[in-house]
């Protein structure tokens, strides 16, 4: 499965005037990687749809800061 934050290496220039950063990371939208929408797509109750913003689970994609430390997944 793909995922959502894609990461990059920027040219750094030797005249920088600032310290450099040497990995920038960004996010892509779910709806790249979903094509056409299936028929029958599993859908969220209406209250928790309005609350993720939402319809369907495969579109939901929480906004993740890449600055703070990644919790290990068990």
């Amino acid at each position: 499965m793909p995922t959502n934050r894609k990461y990059y290496r920027p040219y750094i220039g030797p005249c920088d005037p600032c310290p450099p950063i040497r990995v920038k990371s960004y996010e892509t939208p779910p709806q790249l990687y979903l094509g056409f929408q299936p028929y029958g797509l599993k859908q969220f109750d209406p209250s928790t749809a309005l609350r993720k913003g939402t319809l369907w689970p495969a579109l939901y994609a929480p906004y993740t800061n890449p600055y703070e430390p990644r919790e290990e997944e068990e």
